[in-house]
């Protein structure tokens, strides 16, 4: 189950965000047709990746490309519950105990910010605190994934003696890797992302570092062994 649902946390937001993506930049497609792209959502040919050059939020909130954007968020963020609560199960299994670890809690907390982030991107409200609410929102969906993805790696690590027959160590210590960078990362961008300016790179930021924190469970599937 866990090999099935890291696939889907990986390909789903990510082909969503890159379709959203192509509709910004090719509106004509569906000119003419009720799903006409919103002016504010329409984008010229760039790579946001490396230039930076339009936001997440601006590719995906507007009619018709957040039709894609907000249930396949939202969707993501139900199975990553049940990917944190499985693994919960995992470590239990492997360590004879029955308790909530706080990956999963933080897991979980983590898919609830998604869903909620996703929910009201693109609602309008001429109120400051709720711009700012919706920019913590989405921190706190970041920050928690990446506590529950260390806290993860950690017991695997702890548990790797046992694991040895079912994963593949090699991917355990790339997905050490993975989130070492990506903490490293968010903190060392923090004074950039709280200073004005430097839109272009907090754009490209934000495109690959989604990209970084979905890799991580692409490298679940890739972690656990076949068996039969």
């Amino acid at each position: 189950q866990i090999r099935k649902l890291s696939l889907w946390i990986f390909f789903l937001p990510l082909i969503a965000i890159n379709l959203c993506l192509f509709i910004s930049q090719n509106p004509e497609f569906l000119e003419n047709t009720f799903f006409s792209v919103d002016q504010i959502g329409r984008s010229g040919f760039s790579i946001p990746y490396l230039d930076g050059s339009l936001s997440i939020s601006r590719a995906s909130r507007t009619f018709p490309q957040y039709l894609i954007f907000k249930p396949s968020m939202i969707i993501t963020a139900v199975i990553v519950y049940f990917y944190w609560s499985n693994n919960n199960s995992l470590i239990n299994k492997f360590k004879s105990t029955n308790i909530n670890y706080k990956f999963k809690v933080f897991g979980i907390l983590s898919a609830v910010f998604l869903a909620t982030h996703s929910i009201f991107l693109g609602i309008k409200f001429d109120i400051q605190i709720y711009k700012l609410m919706r920019r913590v929102v989405l921190l706190l969906f970041i920050i928690f994934e990446i506590i529950a993805q260390g806290m993860l790696v950690y017991h695997f690590i702890k548990l790797k003696d046992k694991l040895s027959t079912y994963i593949n160590k090699k991917i355990l210590i790339l997905k050490a890797i993975l989130v070492t960078i990506l903490a490293a990362v968010a903190i060392l961008s923090l004074p950039i992302l709280i200073d004005k300016g430097n839109t272009h790179f907090k754009h490209a930021l934000e495109w690959n570092y989604f990209v970084g924190v979905i890799l991580f469970y692409l490298f679940t599937r890739l972690l656990w062994k076949r068996t039969t």
